[in-house]
């Protein structure tokens, strides 16, 4: 498990109220978004990535939309390499939310057709990342978000 408590960043977010709404800004989509808890978790991991990791936010994509087994998905965070590969995949869900095996198995479903390097899971307190190894069909968790 990666030790990085997500939630005590809330302050670090562009927030206001507009009509008895709570909203905060999406640096990415450029868009004012209602605050749901999952999103403020999304926001939370890309505000990380950003300014923790150094993420390049020209190559995060949100909620990409996905064809997965002839269905389409929306996946809630893909950052691509410099190359612009696919390179890490996010699941994000709501804090009450736990992180348990469906968690994973959704986002082994989303990267069916991506074979990213690296699977994130989060739900702004416990977060899992694991890298892939495709040729032995296998993976193993790491200690902390990819640099870069």
């Amino acid at each position: 498990m990666i030790e990085i408590d997500l939630l005590t960043r809330q302050g670090q977010l562009k927030v206001k109220t507009e009509a008895g709404n709570r909203l905060l800004l999406d640096p990415i989509r450029k868009k004012w978004l209602v605050i749901q808890p999952e999103e403020l978790v999304r926001q939370l991991m890309i505000l990380y990535l950003i300014e923790e990791k150094h993420y390049n936010k020209n190559r995060i994509n949100i909620e990409m939309s996905l064809q997965v087994n002839e269905l389409q998905k929306r996946c809630d965070v893909l950052v691509y390499d410099n190359e612009m590969e696919p390179f890490l995949l996010i699941e994000c869900k709501a804090p009450s939310v736990n992180v348990n095996q469906a968690t994973f198995r959704q986002i082994a479903n989303y990267n069916l057709p991506l074979r990213v390097p690296y699977l994130l899971v989060t739900n702004g307190m416990v977060n899992y990342c694991c890298r892939m190894n495709y040729e032995e069909e296998s993976f193993e968790f790491v200690n902390e978000v990819p640099a870069y």
